[in-house]
């Protein structure tokens, strides 16, 4: 399986497994094999992160987490907290997705739930960085 080089410094270590033709990935917060899809490869590098360059604990980190938003239920890719609160809110997006204001602005609506200080728009080549004050997003380069 040929899986696009994503836009971290760090190299991580990965675990695979591949069952037929299809190919798994360890995730270390669920402590399971998950479908490799490219979202899912972009979520797991971000996973990596937080937990080896960043030493956050796998409790501190929350996936697929269901919301309701507008009465329809959604899932959240990654939630990073600090104390049990809302830190960092994550969305991942396929890398052969274009990161929009229509995506952010979806990001956003999502954290209108959520409530963290900031949030992570990515595709893994790209990632778009806002923290959230009084009421306003503050774009910057992280």
């Amino acid at each position: 399986m040929e899986l696009p080089k994503l836009n971290f410094q760090e190299t991580f270590d990965f675990k695979f497994r591949k069952d037929k033709d299809k190919f798994f990935i360890y995730d270390l917060v669920r402590k399971t094999y998950l479908l490799l899809t490219p979202e899912e490869w972009v979520r797991q590098h971000w996973i990596h992160y937080y937990l080896t360059v960043k030493s956050y604990s796998t409790s501190a980190l929350i996936t697929e987490k269901k919301i309701v938003l507008n009465g329809l239920t959604k899932r959240i890719d990654l939630l990073v907290t600090e104390k049990a609160q809302p830190k960092i809110l994550i969305e991942c997006k396929a890398p052969q997705i274009k990161l929009t204001e229509k995506t952010f602005e979806q990001t956003a609506r999502y954290n209108s739930i959520i409530g963290a200080s900031e949030i992570v728009l990515t595709n893994g080549l790209q990632h778009i960085n806002a923290k959230f004050k009084e009421g306003n997003y503050t774009f910057y380069k992280s």
